[in-house]
Parts: structure tokens; C-alpha cells; sequence
């Protein structure tokens, strides 16, 4: 008993310390407009995952090979669109909206997950999870809005918000996806995608390159892209990983919900940032939107 309420502290520490990282991403990309461009950004963050992960890793890929091979198309879908696509439309917001709305739009991925859970797996969901998937994306709309729903109806809707969006489906895609992930090690499976995602960002890099918005790191660049690989892409995953191990993924998702909490606060305290009472209201939404889907499954399972 004693094992197992360690194990399940550790593990609140390690997920935790997942949703900081993840919550920071959100400060480094608006850190890095001027200082290097989303696409080359993208590029170098899964380049620099790919070294440092098969150093820890590689004897689990060596392992794993032979069922990754069977999986090759499975392994790139989900490194092109739920880490290098996701990534590129992430970096891309941050040049026109803030580190806060684009953290609390994140806190929308659980509720797009739930929802294609249902329309892939037909998963069935309850009235109290629809619920909080309206509730949340009451919230969402409202950030995209700056707190006046009337824009909508002049289309004056922030792009980056919108583009936040669609990352956070594409991501949903990919959590989505890991249901059906081949039967291998977390860390064997996370190195084979995060190298389909490096292969998947150079194509970007090239198109970010033609169309003369290619922009190398400045001095402060470089230190932003060793921040987001070191943080966001490896510490957060090797953390997470590790958490879902000790106590499963069910209660390992719960802390996804502290990523919009963190982003907040991280933009305010080293942005600058503005927290506006829409925001706060927001935040409250997406949260109280999880949390109500979170209790629907619950009764659910019972």
C-alpha cells in the first residue's frame, strides 16, 4: 500500500512537471517571433528530440524495429500531423495571438478527443459529456472572440486563434490514433515519430524557404530551440511516459488539464501578458467543460 502511494505521488510530480513544460511551449513560441522562423523552428525542435531520444533510447528501438516496420505508415501519420503539422500551426499562431489564448485554447484537446473517440470508435457519450464538450468550446469561442461574441459576426476573428484550433484537432487526431498505437515500448514508439516528424518538417522548411520567410535563429533564437527540445518535446514526454506507467493513462490525462492553468500564468509572468476578464472566464469554461466530460465518464464506467 505504502508502494503504491509513492508510485502515485511520484507520478502526480512527473505529470505535473508535463503540464509546466507543456504550458511553457506556449511562452517559447511567442518568444521566438523575430527570432526565428516557425518552420525552421519545428525543423530543429525534432532534430534535436531525434538525438537526444535515441541516446536513451535506442536499445528500444532496436528491439521494437520489426513491428514498427509493419506500422511504417501508422509511424509517419501520426510524427507528420500530431507532432510536425500540429507544431508548425503552433508556432505559426503565436505571431498573432497570445501565449494566454493559445494555453487556454490547448485546454480544448481533451473534449476533441472525447468527440473523436465517438465519431471513429462510436464510443458512447453520456449527456453530462456532451455537457462539458459545449461548455469548453463556449469557452474556446470566447477567447477567439476577445470576449465579444459579436465578432463572429463580422468575421473579424483572430487567425492565430483559429489556427490553434486546428492544431488542437490535429493533436486530438493523433491522441486519438494512439488507441490503435502496435503493440511496442512508449519510448520505442516515441522515437520512430518524433523521426517521421523531423523527415515531415523539412518539406516545410523548403516551402517556408520559397516563399522568402525563412529566418535562421539569432543568438536568442538558438536558445529558444534548445529550450522547446528540452522541455515541450523530450523532459515532458519522458515525464509523461513514466506517469502513465505508474497509474494509467486514465488518471495521467487529468493533468492535461493544468496546461492552460500553466500557459496563463507563464505569459503573465515573463510576457507581460494581459489577463483580461474574458480570460478568466475562459479559463474557467474550458476547465469546468473537462471536468464535467471527466465525471461523465466516470459514471459511465460505472
Amino acid at each position: 500500500m505504502k508502494s503504491e502511494k509513492q508510485d502515485s505521488w511520484w507520478a502526480y510530480l512527473l505529470l505535473t512537471v508535463t503540464a509546466l513544460c507543456w504550458g511553457g511551449n506556449a511562452v517559447f513560441g511567442r518568444m521566438a517571433v523575430g527570432e526565428v522562423s516557425p518552420m525552421v523552428l519545428v525543423c530543429l525542435r525534432w532534430l534535436g528530440v531525434v538525438l537526444l531520444v535515441f541516446t536513451f533510447a535506442r536499445r528500444y528501438v532496436v528491439r521494437d524495429w520489426p513491428v514498427l516496420c509493419l506500422h511504417l505508415p501508422f509511424v509517419c501519420a501520426m510524427g507528420a500531423l500530431g507532432f510536425a503539422v500540429f507544431n508548425a500551426l503552433f508556432y505559426i499562431a503565436a505571431h498573432s495571438t497570445t501565449a494566454v489564448n493559445i494555453g487556454i485554447i490547448q485546454g480544448s484537446i481533451p473534449v476533441f478527443v472525447l468527440l473523436g473517440v465517438f465519431l471513429v470508435y462510436r464510443t458512447r457519450v453520456t449527456c453530462l459529456q456532451l455537457t462539458g464538450v459545449l461548455v469548453t468550446v463556449l469557452g474556446v469561442v470566447l477567447v477567439g472572440s476577445g470576449g465579444n461574441l459579436g465578432r463572429f459576426g463580422d468575421l473579424t476573428v483572430n487567425r492565430g486563434d483559429v489556427l490553434m484550433v486546428i492544431a488542437c484537432v490535429l493533436y486530438a487526431g493523433y491522441a486519438v490514433g494512439l488507441l490503435r498505437r502496435p503493440a511496442v515500448s512508449s519510448l520505442g514508439l516515441f522515437t520512430a515519430i518524433a523521426v517521421a516528424a523531423f523527415v515531415a518538417s523539412v518539406p516545410l522548411v523548403i516551402a517556408e524557404a520559397a516563399l522568402g520567410q525563412l529566418q535562421w535563429p539569432t543568438l536568442n533564437g538558438w536558445g529558444i530551440v534548445v529550450m522547446v527540445t528540452l522541455f515541450p518535446s523530450f523532459l515532458a514526454q519522458i515525464c509523461f511516459i513514466r506517469g502513465v506507467e505508474l497509474i494509467g493513462p486514465g488518471r495521467a490525462g487529468v493533468f492535461v488539464n493544468l496546461v492552460p492553468v500553466f500557459a496563463s500564468f507563464l505569459a503573465v509572468t515573463f510576457l507581460h501578458e494581459p489577463f483580461e476578464m474574458f480570460h478568466a472566464a475562459a479559463l474557467c469554461l474550458v476547465l469546468g467543460g473537462i471536468g464535467l466530460s471527466e465525471r461523465g465518464k466516470a459514471k459511465q464506467a460505472e
